[in-house]
């Protein structure tokens, strides 16, 4: 049977600058993906500060649409290599990353769900495709990202913790990592604060330092995801109603909006309205009030458990149903193989499918995550 590395056509490319010529033991060993912005560079110098023998990997992926930029995948992380006399490759990933991140997306708008393909490509391929890959070629075992979250060594065990800077945190987008692969990644950044990390950025002369934040989707060109949808199906007018049935108006694709939008939606109902429910099936979007849009019972599927000593039925934790915000007080009411089901103190707004629910425990530690149903 054939590796999943070698099913999707993962290629390492030649060295771009120095090439990979360790001369420490393994155990001193790591590889830094790097995608050319101010967080992964400043990671890669840290790293080498601290004496760790350091290797730049950027994945080399597809644009899904014809915007005129390029993606967040190009030449800037191999020059910051080279100024900090680091060895740097790229991982062409461009079949595995059509497959298994934009397909899923596409498929999911179509469905009308609302996908998290950052989540996905951490999953599925940096901690999972691309780690073995590396591990395969070079024989290194550790991985750093440029991510603002903690890996937390204790004696008891390893755990996946927020970041000190709470309004930058990512621990939310890293929880599908295997939870065996977890004592292996390091996150040097979950100390600093973003203005910390430009500050050394700029004292070191890199020539990202003061490059703009992605806020877009790297293989969307960092512009709007619709452009990166290229399902017919999705784009087809239907109903627009409200949460009862009753047709209220028109939508123009299902594709077009999400749980909670509130902004485009093209019907003014003399309040704030709200999309709370997307039937694909019967192509509708159904519009509501805030409390209409609302639940404290959250299911999601596809568990990826990294503390399972906590995950117990009635178990009092904290949850997100989005990246941003803080975790919520709630109760775990139901545990099957693959899923939960929690109820939270309070009502929380426009929970999606196909978002993540991500559960911490007192010391923010993350226990478990899933996909929202």
């Amino acid at each position: 049977m054939r590796s999943l590395e070698t099913q999707y056509n993962i290629k390492l490319l030649p060295p771009t600058f120095l090439p990979w010529e360790p001369a420490k033991a393994a155990g001193r060993q790591v590889a830094v993906l790097m995608s050319g912005g101010v967080d992964s560079s400043v990671t890669a110098h840290l790293l080498k500060s601290a004496g760790w023998e350091v290797l730049g990997i950027t994945m080399k992926i597809p644009v899904a649409c014809d915007t005129g930029r390029r993606g967040c995948c190009g030449a800037d992380a191999a020059f910051v290599c080279n100024e900090l006399g680091l060895p740097h490759y790229f991982v062409d990933v461009t079949e595995a990353f059509n497959e298994v991140i934009i397909q899923p997306f596409r498929n999911a708008y179509s469905c009308g769900q609302t996908p998290n393909p950052c989540v996905d490509c951490n999953t599925f391929l940096k901690f999972s495709l691309v780690w073995d890959r590396l591990q395969e070629e070079f024989g290194i075992t550790q991985l750093a990202t440029g991510h603002y979250a903690k890996v937390i060594h204790d004696g008891q065990g390893t755990y996946l913790r927020r970041a000190a800077d709470r309004d930058k945190d990512q621990s939310y987008f890293l929880y599908g990592i295997p939870r065996q692969r977890l004592p292996g990644l390091m996150l040097p950044l979950g100390d600093l604060t973003k203005p910390q990390v430009r500050v050394q950025a700029s004292e070191l002369r890199l020539s990202v330092a003061d490059k703009a934040e992605s806020m877009e989707l790297c293989f969307a060109g960092e512009q709007d995801y619709r452009l990166a949808l290229e399902n017919d199906a999705a784009d087809h007018p239907g109903d627009m109603t409200d949460m009862h049935g009753k047709k209220i108006g028109v939508h123009k694709g299902i594709a077009n909006y999400t749980l909670g939008q509130r902004r485009g939606l093209g019907f003014a109902g003399g309040q704030p309205l709200y999309v709370g429910r997307i039937d694909a099936v019967a192509n509708t979007v159904a519009l509501g009030t805030r409390e209409e849009v609302s639940t404290r019972i959250v299911r999601a599927a596809c568990r990826n458990t990294l503390l399972p000593e906590r995950l117990t039925t009635d178990a009092k934790l904290c949850g997100k149903i989005r990246s941003y915000g803080d975790p919520r007080p709630c109760r775990l009411t139901d545990l099957t193989p693959d899923g939960m089901t929690v109820e939270f103190d309070q009502a929380q707004f426009a929970p999606c499918p196909g978002q993540r629910l991500v559960l911490y425990d007192e010391s923010d530690n993350v226990v478990t995550g899933g996909v929202i149903q």
